[in-house]
């Protein structure tokens, strides 16, 4: 067994899912330290009497997250050993526990993270979609004005964006992702990972929405949804002498007329030149 370190806050995840994707590590900790913190002491205790562990569990979640947290770091402060540990996945991710986390830095007491289960990662994994840099924006907010500013505010983020979304919102957020993003920007709904009716489905977002309203069982569940970076359009093609051409053209003509013009003059795409023109809209008199 590891040796566990007197005094320490053990970050434990647990299966969102699948009890067998629990880590050996993981077994050992929650078996051994001299207590446990957990989300919900009833959802912790199914999972630890599944794998014959008896321990003290406390219960810390958001309502009682602050005054718990204090009770917390007496116990470190006399070497008790204790585990943090969410209803499911990667503590801290969308859960309580951070407010634990930041008196244990102020008062030096060490906090050792295991690797372990994250849906959105899982998620990412299997999307297709690039996973070199992607921002996670946890769950999309439940009030339709502030969620729609905050996907427009994401219009035109290059990076991979992972968020959750419940059964009840679904199909109202795709709508608002369809309005404020790109009705064709690609999407990943990843649903029940893990679990016995596990789906990964992609397709644009007037697609996904489509998809879903076929069959409600589609978005029941827990779900993760992967939008597509912003793909900016690429101009190094566009050279200046057909950007002269088209701002001469422009001085006559409508724009409509002007891109197709200059399109057959230089044989470029007329999609290519519109799309240019109206990014860079105050550019000259475009």
């Amino acid at each position: 067994m590891n040796k566990l370190y007197k005094g320490a806050l053990y970050i434990v995840p647990t299966p969102i899912g699948n009890l067998s994707d629990i880590t050996y590590r993981a077994l050992e900790v929650l078996k051994n330290v001299n207590m446990i913190a957990a989300e919900n002491i009833r959802h912790t205790n199914i999972l630890l009497q599944h794998f014959n562990i008896k321990n003290y569990i406390v219960s810390m979640n958001k309502e009682n997250e602050k005054n718990k947290s204090d009770n917390l770091i007496e116990e470190l402060k006399q070497g008790k050993i204790i585990a943090l540990v969410s209803n499911a996945g990667t503590p801290i991710i969308n859960d309580p526990g951070n407010i634990l986390i930041k008196k244990c830095h102020f008062f030096n007491i060490q906090v050792i993270p295991l690797p372990g289960a994250c849906a959105a990662i899982t998620a990412l994994s299997a999307s297709g979609i690039n996973k070199n840099r992607f921002c996670y924006e946890g769950f999309l907010p439940s009030k339709k004005k502030i969620r729609c500013d905050l996907l427009h505010s994401l219009k035109e983020e290059t990076r991979t964006i992972i968020f959750y979304e419940t059964k009840y919102r679904i199909l109202e957020s795709i709508q608002d992702i369809i309005e404020q993003i790109d009705q064709n920007r690609h999407i990943v709904i990843a649903r029940e990972i893990t679990k016995k009716w596990e789906s990964i489905y992609g397709a644009t977002a007037t697609s996904i929405l489509e998809w879903l309203k076929e069959d409600k069982y589609r978005y029941k569940g827990e779900m993760v949804v992967i939008i597509d970076g912003f793909k900016p359009l690429k101009t190094t093609f566009i050279s200046k002498k057909i950007l002269d051409t088209f701002f001469i053209l422009r001085n006559s003509f409508s724009l409509k007329k002007a891109v197709m013009i200059t399109s057959k003059i230089h044989d470029v795409s007329k999609n290519t030149l519109y799309q240019y023109a109206i990014k860079n809209k105050h550019d000259k008199i475009i």
